[in-house]
């Protein structure tokens, strides 16, 4: 073996000590490794908690206090003012119809507001197409209305139906604050998934530590109800709209740590 490598020769010496030092410096090194292997030697490398999840459900049911409906006001003529005149007296008929039930102003909106032409189209002559000329214009304004005494739902959609009004939909049935329904459902929720922990725990012989994840969400069900129909002195009739119920559901997931 050459002697000059290990810096044996002359000059060398900076060599020789540089790498006696680098071998010193890795010795160290694994040696403090090595330490640490033996002392985490047997330890759980998880530190994760244990933890088991339960779920519940809360449901509570409430009679609806209010039904929201819409409706369409359209015509069609050949000038844009001949059709929104026509419609405006149309729209200010219905108004009259609500306030008459007793709707606030507030209840009432409009929801859409649109002017379309009315094209017609000319067959091609000679590979030559003439222009499409329009030969009317419909507008139509879109309102949706709140009502709150649900008792005059049925009176106000036979009204409305009677002045010529179009696409009439609903009522869709609703209640107006529901946060003290959906707080009920909720502590039944809850109550339950207690309940399932705590005895999921005696099972299996374990011991609830804390709550360490916690999730929810919510559902409302209409109960869907007949439309019946009445007939008043007048031989008018009137349909009769059940509010029915609805249902307000609320599931739960808690996550516990467990020992």
């Amino acid at each position: 073996m050459n002697n000059d490598f290990w810096g044996t020769s002359a000059g060398n010496g900076p060599i020789r000590i540089a790498l006696t030092s680098a071998l010193v410096v890795l010795a160290l090194f694994l040696l403090v490794e090595t330490g640490n292997v033996i002392q985490n030697f047997g330890q759980p490398t998880n530190t994760s908690p244990h933890t088991i999840v339960v779920s519940g459900e809360g449901k509570v049911s409430a009679i609806p206090d209010t039904a929201v409906i819409s409706y369409r006001v359209t015509n069609t003529a050949p000038k844009v003012s001949t059709a929104q005149e026509e419609t405006t007296k149309m729209e200010n008929t219905t108004l009259a119809i609500l306030t008459k039930a007793g709707i606030e102003k507030n209840n009432i909106k409009t929801t859409s507001y649109s002017i379309n032409p009315h094209y017609e189209y000319r067959p091609c002559m000679s590979g030559v197409c003439p222009p499409a000329k329009i030969t009317g214009y419909t507008v139509m304004q879109a309102i949706s209305v709140k009502i709150h005494d649900t008792k005059t739902v049925g009176t106000i959609l036979s009204s409305l139906g009677s002045v010529g009004v179009t696409n009439l939909n609903g009522p869709n049935f609703i209640v107006s604050d529901t946060t003290n329904l959906e707080n009920q459902a909720r502590d039944k929720a809850i109550v339950q998934a207690k309940a399932q922990a705590t005895l999921l725990a005696s099972q299996l012989g374990v011991r609830l530590v804390r709550i360490v994840n916690y999730t929810e969400n919510s559902n409302i069900s209409p109960r869907p109800v007949p439309v019946l129909y009445a007939r008043s002195t007048t031989q008018k009739i009137t349909p009769i709209i059940p509010t029915g119920e609805n249902q307000y559901t609320k599931n739960v997931s808690i996550t516990y740590e467990i020992r």
